[in-house]
């Protein structure tokens, strides 16, 4: 079943025409359209769906600094100076919370590769240290665990994705954004080589630039216009518990599971790097691209053929412009959760702390988790196609790093000076023969 996400009114008709329309109104791109109707630009929001219908409600909601790839640390960090004023800023409650995050484990390499992190980490001023086994027990009081260290980072907090990226769509509508839920955007429309609007299911929005932010089906709708963006989904499960004692108050990850605290009392629960791939037309077409990535990642995936084959966000669908696309036919894709991966995670909070032994799960979701070969975004112009902005493949990072990612996309797309060096986040990366290699630390 989907997460439950708070409520936001769409527009009644559809504008003429706009300074930018923004496909996708997940965190990428609700935040991007919050932060440009500050800048008084006129803003069309569009989402096949719902608001936050997918992945930006479907994550974990952990906002955190702290074992990023050193590309995006410079992003997270801004992001997380950005959360601690945004429910102020919003006038809503986000369900931010700058309440630390610990990592503790029982496994020596885990440990050498979280404290060298650490180390690099320092020339960002970055503010976590690694942690002694006591200390590690110390963190985590009642738990069973023989941890021998950890890592602890005070400054990274958590937020509710139910809450959160409503409140930045709401936000954008009081400064004068218009929101078009239901309404699939087909396609570009283009003009001597350039963007000149949408073509949505309801009709055309004329618009000098438009921002992509379509989350996994991003590839698929740059596929219609012969761009090349190499993504791959991973479907993860995750779930929350019925109201709990309170054994940790921000987000705890341990070897098997990771804990976040929610407003409501009970834990959103998840198991690091555990996903399914699903082989796809589109997982074929961009199979050298994550090749790397998949021999990192392999002992934490399984692998399964997706059905349907052909369709859905990484099939090889083509339409027409006035007829029923993909995104019609499914507009909020909604996977079911794996069970087998709940019990796993009830049994191990169990384990390690007995005093939630025999805890229910109050809801379960699946999800879709768009991912790039380096396990970076694409935030970035398209020079092969001007007007045409991406801001996509937060590889599970995108909730968290959402307030800052949308800050970059509106200050490339505003042409105004960007929040951090955008040259990581550069789309020419996945076309020019750039050695992507493989991810740095999820």
């Amino acid at each position: 079943m989907s997460p439950p996400v708070t409520a936001v009114p769409s527009a009644d008709r559809l504008p003429p025409r706009v300074d930018v329309a923004i496909v996708g109104a997940g965190m990428a791109g609700t935040s991007a359209a919050w932060w440009l109707a500050k800048r008084g630009l006129a803003v069309a929001l569009f989402e096949k769906g719902v608001v936050s219908g997918e992945q930006s409600s479907r994550n974990w909601g952990w906002c955190r600094q702290q074992h990023r790839d050193l590309r995006e640390l410079p992003l997270a960090m801004k992001s997380l100076e950005l959360w601690g004023d945004l429910s102020a800023e919003l006038g809503e409650e986000t369900g931010f919370r700058r309440s630390g995050l610990v990592y503790v484990t029982t496994k020596k390499d885990d440990f050498a590769t979280w404290a060298e992190w650490t180390e690099r980490a320092q020339a960002f001023q970055m503010r976590s240290r690694p942690l002694t086994a006591a200390e590690a027990k110390e963190m985590t009081p009642g738990s069973t665990g023989d941890w021998i260290g950890g890592i602890h980072s005070p400054t990274d907090g958590r937020a509710e994705p139910g809450l959160a990226v409503p409140a930045l769509a709401r936000a954008a509508q009081a400064r004068g954004g218009s929101i078009h839920q239901n309404c699939a955007v087909r396609g570009l429309d283009l003009a001597a080589g350039r963007v000149a609007g949408v073509l949505t299911e309801k009709g055309r929005v004329a618009a000098d630039r438009v921002l992509l932010a379509g989350g996994a089906w991003s590839s698929l709708f740059c596929r219609r216009h012969d761009l090349r963006l190499p993504q791959a989904g991973v479907y993860a499960t995750s779930f929350a518990t019925e109201v709990a004692p309170e054994v940790a108050s921000g987000g705890l990850s341990m070897p098997d599971v990771t804990i976040r605290r929610r407003l409501d009392g009970a834990y959103t629960v998840g198991l690091s790097g555990r996903g399914r791939v699903a082989l796809s037309p589109q997982g074929l077409i961009y199979a050298r691209d994550f090749w790397p990535t998949y021999k990192q990642r392999r002992a934490s995936v399984t692998l399964g053929v997706a059905s349907p084959f052909f369709d859905g966000p990484e099939g090889l669908a083509r339409w027409s412009m006035d007829s029923e696309t993909p995104f019609e036919r499914e507009r909020i894709l909604d996977p079911e959760p794996d069970p087998m991966l709940i019990a796993q995670g009830l049994a191990a909070l169990g384990r390690h702390y007995p005093s939630l032994k025999g805890i229910k799960v109050g809801h379960s979701w699946g999800g879709l988790i768009d991912s790039t070969p380096d396990g970076i975004p694409v935030i970035s112009g398209v020079d092969a196609l001007p007007g045409l902005f991406i801001s996509t493949g937060y590889t599970g990072h995108g909730f968290g790093i959402g307030p800052g990612a949308g800050r970059l996309a509106a200050d490339l797309v505003a042409g105004d000076p960007p929040l951090v060096d955008p040259a990581p986040y550069r789309y020419s990366r996945m076309t020019d023969g750039t050695d992507l290699g493989a991810p740095g630390l999820f």
